[in-house]
């Protein structure tokens, strides 16, 4: 008897919590603001809201929150574009954007790829966002931010490249609905696996009969062919594409290319891995041994490496590995971010660094002032914390959708076919010469096939690495850069 009424008990509480996470009501928090962009005086609202979606039952399956800034008073709401932004990881919020280089307020970090230590850090108003030209919408995805799943729902049902892709498109069809704006023009864009996403997200809303139609995409710290950064024995795409990247690091440390600019002596390191060093790899053991002096010697010019280590590495070097031979003589480490930035490991003697310098030495600044912007200023009153970071690549999906396993993995296509299927669709790729994650030179190789038409393509270059907003002088010519592809792409001029 008793436990049948147990049982009765347990039903009955589980009906109850089941009523309450079905009519749960979307959690928003709007604030008014005014700020000055570009010179430009904009009031606008910003507002944290939650969407909430729910499966082909009606249940709620996942909590998605977006942050939107939307200036007020436009006379023609229609006409004036929004942008839609994330980050990657996979598993990171959209902070780093949000905080760093598009949001109306910034951390200021310090430019010269020093650690930012500890707090208070520093916040002001970030005058080069672009709320005087377009809205913009932030999209913390599944396992992010505030986001997180509901009900039944478990992560692996979000936590893949197309599942992940879908809720992002559904939160975007969601709010272009809620507010009005289907026919306003579009742009969506991402930072690192934020440009996969990207690339995902365009095949779902441009990918059926009931398109979003995009104007423009940003792709910044470009991944989306994941060979260039297979490290696996046999694969030597990423000995290739990984050399400018080094030429790049080596010069500013002073360890190569004396008396040329950083631009030059990229130049060449490409030049050389597309035609001898590619010839080089492609012919293994069948290289003679005049070509591989010949080709040993460039690459100890292009990298600042001892021709006895390049050859001990049979010609082919791998990231990590120059991220700690490098400076090994001053005992430092270069970032894998960001390689302006140095580090001291334990010791000199291991063959990879220990950690990131350039991620340790930003990731404070950025936590805290997300935290305290969110809840002093934009008025959030959630008890959970902030994910800034989640670990979901351990349980990542993936698997690209038709081509089995295993699968190449490699989302250009997806773009290619959306400027085929689009002609006013147009990309800018943002890349810095600094980063090892997402190497420029590997932005370059993807895009220059799949399909993608080169003729809307728009790359643009910074000193800087993976997040180079945290120089100042590439913010500001990122936030130039990004405002001018916007004005063109909607034809207000270059």
């Amino acid at each position: 008897m008793i436990s049948v009424i147990a049982a009765s008990l347990i039903a009955f509480i589980l009906q109850e919590t089941e009523i309450e996470v079905a009519d749960v009501e979307p959690l928003s928090f709007q604030t008014q603001h005014v700020g000055t962009f570009n010179g430009t005086r904009v009031a606008y609202a910003a507002t944290v809201e939650e969407a909430i979606l729910r499966n082909d039952d009606g249940d709620p399956e996942a909590s998605i929150f977006t942050i939107s800034y939307v200036m007020k008073g436009s006379q023609d709401p229609t006409g004036r574009p929004v942008t839609f932004l994330w980050n990657g990881g996979p598993g990171s919020s959209s902070v780093w954007l949000h905080m760093g280089v598009f949001g109306p307020q910034r951390v200021n970090v310090p430019s010269d790829a020093k650690d930012d230590g500890g707090p208070p850090y520093g916040m002001v108003e970030n005058s080069g966002c672009f709320l005087d030209v377009s809205d913009i919408v932030f999209i913390d995805p599944v396992g992010t931010g505030f986001s997180k799943t509901l009900g039944e729902a478990k992560g692996e049902d979000f936590y893949g490249v197309h599942q992940d892709a879908r809720s992002v498109a559904r939160v975007i069809r969601r709010w272009i609905t809620e507010n009005g704006r289907w026919n306003s023009p579009k742009f969506i864009g991402g930072e690192s696996y934020g440009t996969t996403r990207s690339a995902a997200v365009v095949r779902e809303l441009e990918g059926g009969f009931d398109d979003v139609a995009i104007n423009g995409i940003l792709l910044i710290s470009t991944i989306l062919d994941f060979s260039i950064v297979s490290t696996s024995i046999g694969n030597d795409i990423p000995h290739l594409i990984h050399l400018p990247t080094m030429a790049a690091t080596a010069h500013y440390h002073g360890k190569a290319g004396a008396g040329a600019s950083v631009e030059e002596f990229v130049e060449r390191a490409r030049s050389f891995a597309l035609n001898d060093y590619a010839h080089a790899l492609l012919m293994g053991a069948s290289l003679s041994s005049g070509e591989r002096a010949r080709v040993r010697a460039e690459l100890a010019l292009l990298t600042g490496l001892d021709e006895e280590y390049i050859d001990r590495s049979d010609l082919r070097l791998y990231p990590s590995r120059f991220q700690k031979e490098l400076l090994r003589d001053r005992g430092l480490t270069v970032g894998r971010l960001d390689s302006r930035y140095t580090g001291e490991d334990l010791d000199d003697a291991g063959e990879r660094p220990e950690t990131d310098p350039s991620f340790y030495g930003i990731d404070g600044a950025y936590s805290a002032a997300l935290n305290t912007y969110m809840r002093d200023t934009l008025k959030v009153d959630i008890d959970d914390q902030y994910k800034i970071i989640g670990k979901l690549g351990e349980s990542w999906d993936w698997e690209l959708e038709g081509h089995g396993r295993p699968s190449y993995l490699n989302v250009a296509p997806y773009i290619g076919k959306a400027m085929r299927q689009n002609s006013d669709l147009q990309v800018l790729v943002a890349a810095g010469y600094y980063d090892f994650a997402t190497p420029f030179f590997g932005a370059e190789y993807s895009l220059n096939r799949s399909g993608v038409i080169s003729d809307r393509l728009h790359f643009r270059y910074y000193e800087a690495g993976h997040m180079m907003y945290v120089n100042h002088a590439s913010l500001a010519k990122l936030q130039a850069d990004v405002r001018s592809f916007l004005n063109h792409v909607i034809g207000r001029g270059d």
